[in-house]
């Protein structure tokens, strides 16, 4: 049975950094895909960043290029995603993902969820 468990999340002021760890057991890692999803309060769920499994392409929603990293670790089977120069906008729930279908952040439809890592961005 898969288990996806975040860890990382907490309070940043903004400006500031967080890194995000997702521990996958029960999946292999290199067969499935992997990203990061996050729901703000009153808003919907939205696709933050994935890495396809079929060529290790790495996807990133608009909103975090260029501050956003997503990266994995096949041997600890550990996916990251790392964050900086945050903002108040980036205050969610944030989601570690996997699929074995090879899918980008922009299907939302994942078949395995975490049960979530809350980032709050305050000063």
């Amino acid at each position: 049975q898969a288990q996806l468990v975040e860890s990382g999340g907490g309070l940043v002021q903004p400006g500031g950094s967080l890194t995000l760890s997702c521990a996958i057991s029960g999946l292999m890692l290199d067969y499935n895909s992997v990203g990061w999803f996050r729901q703000a309060p009153g808003k919907e769920r939205e696709g933050v960043a994935s890495i396809m499994n079929k060529d290790s392409k790495k996807d990133l929603r608009d909103s975090v290029k260029g501050r956003f990293t997503i990266s994995k670790d096949a041997a600890t089977s550990t996916v990251y995603l790392q964050m900086n120069n945050l903002t108040p906008e980036d205050t969610a729930t944030y989601y570690c993902v996997a699929d074995p279908r090879p899918i980008s952040f922009w299907t939302t439809s994942w078949t395995y969820w975490g049960q979530g890592s809350q980032v709050t961005v305050s000063s």
